[in-house]
């Protein structure tokens, strides 16, 4: 068990208690151990002993035990009563933004809604509204979560359905040799509706009973064919489909299963679509497909019908950025901030992966949350830093390796920096970033924005809109503007590869690179293994269109110093 499912456990506990008004004492020490174990990076929760437990900070005795025995059974006594003892509905309340335990007993103890459809008649009709310590503020808020949540449902992210489509592929691969992985999974699509896989076969008979074998799986007999498994994975909601086709036609019928219907629209040489050409001519290649529709060769993740012929007209695939185009890896976080893994650590993996730098990016003092540097940590850090480069320097190495000095700078609520000028300039680079006062309107925030593009030390705008994918919306801004503005002051943008934001949306790609604007796929890494996020990343920049040339940290180690040292003056 990780150390995060534990935290987790840990600090559902004390919502639940303090949902059944428990001691609030207890309701404490619950949180305080979540808190402290969120941060703790010296290894593995769950080999610690009873006695090691509990000479964390935070870990009382009782707690100890606790853990011990979430590690070995999952779960608690006491999380299964409360469990036991809580309606399945209220306990979806918890994902609502905007209440927490407390006003959810309100709503379940003093009004009887235990579910969110309860929830959202009681905020249409004003109820919610009139209790005492909600208000018509926090009734819209809640409207608007529940809304967001409805819009969600049956949705995943890129990467947990990219793992669903590869798990499943490997089970049909034991007994069909051609299994093919389509539709949004293969388009390298942010958020997943329905997970689509092809299986070349003559007897779909044979590939129906294979699928019901598969434990988890549950099949929808209404809405199966012979031909179509339809179902979903258990405990998943996300929908599955799978297809029997023929092996002769499965070029075909990936290409058709694969692309949108405005791609598939799009008007042939000869006056047809690109749909009606494929579905009466076989192709023993994709490629054949648009030669012979006198179309240049479109990568399926950009076969979108967003405007990828027009990028095509003066680009061409070979020029999409590619996980091996990447030179060094920047926005990443250390023990000195809220990261898992050591300085040296993160520098030595990174190495060991092949890169020629890495671009450390902790947390800046005002991100307490993160235990963000204070400026002796700032001055602390950048002396290893430099002993770390003098020794990659000396290491003999034939590839070069340095550490470059960053901070992820938080962009305050007036649009300045964390930090004096002073501790600013000691950096090679910036990251600015967004993370508190979430909640602006599309002016205030898209300020805020160009006030810190507009300051001279800000390298790289980090996480553009502040979202989490399927469970946080971002803040809205002028994507224009603010791209318009990093253009006039030089400053890269930033997709943040993380599987949960991937923002800057790829749909504005297109427009940063029209205005010259760099961009950086960065990790946002906490641990080493993070850095394997930027495979996401390099997905959806290719979705965008993104090529090498505009993308910064495709730059040689010569290439990133000079451009910093020219940014510097």
């Amino acid at each position: 068990m990780s150390n995060a499912e534990i935290v987790d456990i840990l600090e559902l506990t004390a919502k639940l208690l303090e949902l059944h008004g428990a001691d609030p004492f207890k309701v404490k020490s619950y949180g305080v151990a979540g808190f402290y174990l969120d941060k703790y990076k010296d290894g593995e929760i769950a080999a610690l002993t009873l006695e090691e437990l509990t000479k964390l900070q935070g870990i009382g005795k009782s707690t100890a035990a606790k853990i011990i025995e979430i590690v070995q059974r999952g779960t608690f006594k006491e999380l299964e009563e409360l469990l036991e003892n809580t309606p399945l509905g209220v306990l979806e309340m918890f994902s609502i933004k905007g209440i927490g335990a407390k006003k959810i007993a309100v709503l379940w103890r003093e009004l009887g809604i235990d579910n969110l459809h309860e929830l959202e008649l009681a905020c249409l009709s004003g109820k919610i509204a009139k209790v005492k310590g909600f208000g018509g503020s926090t009734e819209q808020k809640i409207l608007e979560s529940l809304a967001f949540l409805k819009d969600q449902a049956g949705k995943l992210r890129m990467d947990k359905a990219e793992s669903i489509a590869q798990y499943l592929s490997e089970e049909l691969k034991k007994s069909f040799d051609k299994v093919e992985i389509a539709g949004d999974v293969r388009r390298k699509a942010e958020i997943v509706e329905k997970i689509r896989l092809l299986v070349g076969t003559e007897s779909p008979m044979l590939l129906q009973q294979a699928l019901n074998a598969i434990e988890f799986l549950v099949q929808d007999e209404k809405i199966s064919s012979p031909f179509i498994w339809r179902g979903k994975m258990q405990d998943i909601a996300v929908e599955i489909e799978v297809l029997a086709v023929k092996p002769e036609n499965m070029v075909n019928e990936l290409f058709l299963e694969t692309a949108s219907a405005e791609h598939l629209n799009k008007v042939t040489v000869s006056g047809t679509s690109l749909w009606r050409q494929t579905k009466y001519e076989l192709f023993d290649s994709e490629e054949a497909i648009y030669e012979k529709a006198g179309l240049p060769f479109i990568v399926p993740e950009m076969r979108e019908g967003a405007d990828e012929f027009i990028w095509a007209e003066t680009h061409t695939s070979d020029q999409l950025i590619t996980w091996d185009d990447l030179n060094g890896i920047l926005h990443n976080h250390s023990t000195y901030s809220d990261g898992q893994h050591t300085l040296e650590q993160m520098a030595l993996f990174c190495q060991e992966l092949g890169f020629e730098y890495l671009g450390i990016a902790d947390h800046s003092q005002t991100a307490s949350y993160a235990s963000g540097l204070k400026p002796d940590d700032v001055f602390r850090q950048h002396e290893e830093i430099a002993k770390l480069n003098e020794r990659f320097a000396l290491s003999g190495s034939e590839k070069p390796f340095k550490i470059l000095r960053g901070i992820e700078s938080d962009i305050l609520g007036d649009g300045s920096l964390d930090y004096s000028d002073e501790i600013l300039s000691s950096f090679d680079y910036v990251v600015a970033s967004v993370h508190s006062n979430l909640t602006m309107t599309l002016e205030k925030a898209t300020s805020r924005l160009l006030k810190a593009i507009q300051n001279p030390y800000t390298t790289i705008l980090g996480h553009p809109t502040g979202r989490l994918l399927l469970s946080r919306e971002g803040y809205p801004i002028d994507h224009k503007v603010i791209i318009d503005a990093c253009a006039e002051h030089k400053v890269v943008i930033e997709i943040n590869a993380s599987p949960w934001r991937l923002d800057l949306d790829w749909r504005w790609i297109a427009y940063c690179m029209e205005k010259g604007v760099l961009l950086s796929i960065n990790p946002d890494a906490h641990k080493k293994e993070g850095y394997y996020d930027m495979h996401y990343g390099v997905a959806v920049a290719r979705k965008g269109g993104l090529t090498k040339e505009m993308t910064f940290n495709a730059f040689t180690l010569n290439e990133i110093e000079e451009y910093l040292k020219m940014r510097r003056g």
